[in-house]
C-alpha cells in the first residue's frame, strides 16, 4: 500500500468517518471515563510490547474486555491510542495508523452493542452463567465479523488483491485465535464487576501475555527458518545463472498444486518449501557442468542427476521441513519408473514429490531461459497432459490447470541474456537435470 490508490483512501476515510460517528457518545448517557482510559492504556502498553516483542498481532482480551464492560461508544475509544503507537512495518506509516484504530474501532463498537443488546452486561453484573456466555460468544462472533469484513476490504481496494480471493479464509483463520482472546476478555470483565475490581481483571492478563510471548517465539523462529531457506536458495540462483527465480516460482506452482487438493495449510506450507527448495542440490555439483556452453557427456549428465541426493543430504536434518525432504529427493522420479534416482514408480513416490515435479516441469516450460523461450501456458499444460499417467501423476497435473483456471499465471524472464534459439534441445534437458 505505499502508492495507495484514490479508491482506497476513499475507502479508508469513510471507515474512518464511520467510526468517528460510533465513538460520539449519545446525550444521556453518561461514559464511565476512567475505565476507558485505564482501558486504553493497557491496550497500549500491551500493542508497545509486541512492538518490543516484533510480535505482529493485536492484544484482543482487552478490547473485547471493553466491549464487555462499557457502552458502546466508550468501548470504541479504547483502541485509539494503542492503534496509533502501534509499529507499522511499511509506508505510508501515518494511513497505516489510522486505518488500524478505525477499523478497531467500528470492531469494538459493534460488538459492545451486540453485548449490550442481548443483555450481556446484565449478565455481568449479576454473574449469572453460564448466560453471560451466549451474548458473550455472540460479541465476539460479530466482532470477528466486522474486522474480517473490514480487512477483505482494503485488501481488494489497497493491495489490489483479486475480490473472490480477498475475504476468502479470513473469518475462519481469525475465528479461533479471537475466540480464546474473547474468553480472557469476558474472565477480565467478570473480575472487573466482582468484588476484587480492576486489579484482579488486570491478573488475567498475565497468562496470556506468556502464551503471547511464546507465540512470539515461534513466529521468530519461523522468520530465521525462512531466512535459511532464502539464503540456500540465493546460492543455488547465484550458481546456476540458468534458473534464477525459478525456485521460488515453483514453490508457488507447488502451494497452487495443494490447494487445490484441498490440503491443510501446514501440509500447503511444507509443500511450498518444497518447490523452493527442490533444486538446493545443485550446491553440490560442479559449476563447470551447470554453466557449460556446449552439451553434456553421459558422464557429466550423471553427475548433474546426483543433486537430488546432494539436496537431501543437506537439509535431512532440517526438522521443520518435514516431507519436503522427500520432495527434493524425488521429484524426478517417473510415474513409469524411468526416472532418478531410485527409479520409483506409481504410489511409490511420495505424494510431495509428485507435486513438485508437476510444478517444476510446468515452470521450465513456462520461463524463458538463455537457451531457448518459454512456451505459452496453454502449450505447457498440454504437454503436461500429454505426459500424465507417464511422467507425471494425472491428479496433480489436473489440480495445476484447475488452479491456473481461476488464478493465471505470469512466466518470469529467469536469466539475464537473450534466448539463443541455436541451442540445442538436448543442452536444456542437460542443464536442468531431465532425462530426455
Amino acid at each position: 500500500m505505499e502508492a495507495v490508490p484514490a479508491r482506497a483512501r476513499a475507502y479508508v476515510a469513510c471507515v474512518v468517518l464511520a467510526a468517528l460517528l460510533c465513538a460520539a457518545p449519545p446525550p444521556r448517557t453518561p461514559a464511565p471515563w476512567w475505565a476507558v482510559v485505564l482501558l486504553a492504556a493497557v491496550y497500549a502498553g500491551c500493542e508497545r510490547a509486541a512492538a518490543r516483542w516484533r510480535f505482529v498481532g493485536t492484544f484482543y482480551p482487552v478490547l473485547l474486555a471493553g466491549a464487555f464492560l462499557l457502552p458502546p461508544a466508550a468501548a470504541a475509544l479504547v483502541p485509539v491510542p494503542g492503534a496509533l503507537l502501534s509499529r507499522v512495518e511499511q509506508r505510508p506509516y501515518a494511513l497505516r495508523r489510522i486505518w488500524r484504530a478505525a477499523h478497531l474501532m467500528l470492531g469494538v463498537w459493534v460488538a459492545s452493542s451486540v453485548h449490550g443488546t442481548l443483555g450481556g452486561r446484565d449478565s455481568l453484573a449479576g454473574s449469572d452463567f453460564p448466560y453471560a456466555l451466549g451474548p458473550a460468544g455472540a460479541a465476539v462472533l460479530a466482532f470477528c465479523l466486522t474486522l474480517t469484513a473490514l480487512e477483505g476490504g482494503i485488501l481488494a481496494l489497497g493491495e489490489r488483491v483479486p475480490p473472490r480471493r480477498a475475504w476468502r479464509g479470513l473469518f475462519l483463520r481469525s475465528l479461533a485465535p479471537v475466540a480464546v482472546h474473547g474468553l480472557a476478555g469476558l474472565m477480565m470483565a467478570v473480575l472487573w464487576r466482582s468484588p476484587y475490581g480492576p486489579v484482579a481483571a488486570l491478573l488475567v492478563l498475565l497468562p496470556m501475555c506468556v502464551s503471547w510471548w511464546v507465540f512470539a517465539q515461534y513466529h521468530r523462529e519461523r522468520a530465521a527458518h525462512q531466512a535459511t531457506i532464502r539464503a540456500l536458495v540465493q546460492a543455488v540462483d547465484i550458481k546456476d545463472g540458468y534458473t534464477r527465480g525459478h525456485s521460488e516460482r515453483v514453490g508457488q506452482a507447488s502451494m497452487m498444486i495443494a490447494r487445490e487438493l484441498g490440503l491443510d495449510d501446514e501440509r500447503v506450507e511444507v509443500l511450498r518449501f518444497a518447490g523452493i527448495l527442490h533444486d538446493v542440490g545443485k550446491l553440490g555439483v560442479p559449476t563447470r557442468l551447470l554453466r557449460k556452453d556446449g552439451p553434456l557427456t553421459p558422464e557429466e549428465r550423471r553427475v548433474i542427476e546426483l543433486h537430488p541426493e546432494y539436496g537431501h543430504e543437506m537439509v535431512r536434518g532440517i526438522g521443520f521441513l518435514g516431507e519436503a525432504r522427500a520432495a527434493v529427493l524425488h521429484h524426478h522420479e517417473r510415474l513409469d519408473g524411468s526416472g532418478y534416482p531410485y527409479g520409483l514408480t506409481g504410489a511409490q513416490i511420495p505424494e510431495s514429490a509428485r507435486v513438485v515435479a508437476v510444478a517444476d516441469a510446468f515452470d521450465a516450460m513456462t520461463s524463458t531461459r538463455s537457451y531457448r523461450r518459454a512456451r505459452p501456458v496453454p502449450a505447457a499444460l498440454e504437454e503436461l497432459q500429454r505426459c500424465a499417467g507417464a511422467q507425471f501423476d494425472p491428479l496433480m497435473v489436473t489440480a495445476l490447470v484447475r488452479a491456473l483456471g481461476r488464478e493465471g499465471w505470469h512466466p518470469v524472464v529467469t536469466a539475464g541474456e537473450e534466448p539463443d534459439p541455436f541451442v540445442p534441445a538436448q543442452q536444456a534437458a542437460d542443464r536442468s537435470g531431465a532425462r530426455p
